[in-house]
């Protein structure tokens, strides 16, 4: 481990942030070994996913002086790669994100790197768009996606519109190591790099562009006399983040106009008052919107996180509303994109979906069903992007049709390579006015193809493991399971074990177990890329529902004695 006090000593020496220097002679005064530790005994990562930390001073922290040797090391990659490289760059709603933007294109332009800046807080998925259409090297997005209040982060892409490779990440990541941030990173001033051109501001053709991308993948076969018998009521919550200016927009442009937006989330604030963890997988962050839903009475309630690449929803079930998993949003969505495609007199033989291997099986039944082809791939959403790019390359991208993890991500068209909330809720919305025309919510209508397909149930548990402890705990968790094989989990023999450390099927290495379970069950341990977290993910197969669930809660109990 690192000398932590060492390091706390040269920091002080050498930072010039005055809030910074705060918090770090605080840091002294105070001799918390805890937190002094928790803060210098390592570097934030930079991986595929790029930076991802909590605000403050440390080398394990977000702040000018990480965010500066990371845009340091991206610079180095690009300038050794690119001719006259150019990067695109946005950011989310949370704290910090315009300082770390503009020290981000400072510092490019220092090293003769263009930026192209949006002047408003954008979605993840507008940065992939910009990306492409801009035609540049790469692009960086400040954000940290779902994650609780303190955090922010560094996304960077490649100049596909995907987060960068693996080799790409290396790459920056060994320019880093060789980076002192506070002696070998080249900077200028923001104003003088607007200037001279290094610094230009993305224009609004370049979001309308965008926004007539996302309409144009729709698939819906209404006719307007249609539309009008099932006009669509909808509650809508940005979580104080960046969906709420691009999702209206796209809903208008679709016929979508009967749309109340939750008042205490709706302004963009990365303190996120009313919702410290801005997950829509969390019945906590969707609550202020199920409140208004009681008194509004809508169709459904839909949710983006702050970055606007996930979306959650919930339906009226009962006396109360019941939030849609990504799992079954995923079905759902798949589902009935095949329909409106086969009603088009679309052959679906030579059509490729794309999910990952924590993703549910019940689309496998879909692909028996429809005759399309399932691809699956580790988690992360570029994984899903690269298969997209690769089909691009072939000259075969119109064969995908979507795109989806279980962690409430979707794409169902080309025209970006990350998760689209924006893009997913005009289809959302679209297939919930189909569906009301038969009668049927969202959430019934996921009933009816489980009568159909059976009852594959799935759940995600992540259990913490904060601080230097914790990333210690984590690891030799991970080493335990790659030694001692269980023979059992929740009283069900483990028929199988698959390791992906070495790459399976064709995919990259991955930290990762799978354990097939007697009945068709499985459970996947993956400790978490940008948070300190192992996920279990269950998934279980059963007559019924409450059969189901009871595997469920049977896997869960026997997964978390695993992980303990």
């Amino acid at each position: 481990m690192a000398d932590v006090y060492a390091l706390l000593d040269t920091w002080i020496e050498h930072v010039k942030d005055p809030e910074l220097l705060a918090e770090l002679t605080k840091l002294k005064e105070d001799g918390d070994a805890g937190a002094i530790t928790d803060a210098f005994f390592q570097d934030l990562e930079f991986g595929t996913a790029g930076l991802r930390g909590t605000i403050g001073a440390g080398t394990n922290r977000m702040n000018i002086y990480t965010v500066g040797r990371a845009t340091q090391g991206f610079a180095d990659y690009l300038n050794q790669t690119f001719d006259n490289p150019t990067v695109a760059i946005a950011r989310d709603s949370r704290n910090k994100g315009e300082l770390f933007v503009k020290t981000t294109a400072s510092i490019l332009a220092a090293n003769g790197v263009t930026s192209y800046i949006y002047p408003k807080i954008s979605p993840v998925p507008t940065l992939s768009w910009a990306t492409r259409y801009l035609n540049c090297s790469g692009g960086i997005c400040m954000t940290a996606s779902h994650n609780p209040a303190p955090y922010n982060g560094y996304k960077a892409y490649g100049p596909d519109g995907c987060q960068i490779t693996s080799e790409a990440a290396a790459a920056i990541s060994a320019a880093m190591q060789a980076t002192d941030p506070f002696a070998d990173v080249k900077t200028m001033d923001f104003d003088e790099a607007v200037e001279q051109g290094l610094v230009r501001w993305i224009d609004d053709s370049c979001l309308d562009a965008y926004y007539d991308a996302v309409v144009a993948k729709s698939v819906n076969n209404l006719t307007d006399e249609q539309v009008a018998q099932a006009p669509l009521k909808l509650v809508y919550t940005p979580l104080n983040g960046t969906g709420l200016i691009p999702v209206t927009e796209v809903l208008k442009r679709v016929g979508v106009t009967d749309i109340t937006i939750v008042p205490e989330q709706r302004d963009p604030d990365g303190n996120f008052p009313t919702c410290p963890y801005p997950n829509p997988e969390i019945r906590e962050a969707m609550q202020k919107g199920i409140e208004l839903c009681q008194e509004v009475k809508p169709d459904l309630l839909l949710a983006t996180d702050p970055d606007a690449d996930r979306v959650g929803v919930a339906c009226a079930d009962s006396d109360d509303y019941t939030l849609i998993t990504g799992n079954e949003m995923g079905v759902l969505l798949l589902d009935y994109i095949c329909k409106m495609r086969l009603e088009r007199g679309e052959d679906l033989s030579h059509k490729v979906a794309v999910t990952t291997i924590v993703s549910s099986a019940m689309v496998d039944a879909l692909a028996q069903e429809y005759g399309f082809e399932m691809r699956r791939c580790l988690t992360g959403f570029k994984y899903i992007g690269d298969i997209i790019t690769g089909l691009s390359d072939a000259g075969e991208v119109d064969r995908f049709i979507f795109g989806f993890e279980e962690s409430y991500g979707y794409l169902s068209g080309d025209h970006v390579r990350d998760k689209d909330a924006v893009n997913a809720s005009m289809l959302i919305c679209q297939m919930a006015q189909y569906y009301k025309l038969q009668g049927l919510n969202l959430v019934q209508a996921m009933q009816e193809l489980y009568k159909k397909y059976g009852y594959y149930h799935n759940r995600t548990v992540a259990i913490a493991y904060p601080g230097a402890e914790g990333a210690d705990k984590m690891a030799s968790i991970m080493v335990n399971l790659r030694n001692e094989v269980p023979a059992c989990i929740a009283g069900m023999k483990v028929e199988s074990v698959v390791d992906y450390k070495d790459g399976v099927n064709g995919l990259p290495k991955a930290n990762v177990f799978e354990y097939d379970l007697e009945g068709g069950n499985k459970a996947i341990v993956r400790p978490s890329g940008t948070e300190p977290k192992i996920k279990l993910y269950i998934f279980a197969t059963g007559k019924d529902a409450a059969e189901a669930d009871s595997l469920l809660d049977a896997i869960e109990k026997g997964g978390r004695e695993l992980l303990s």
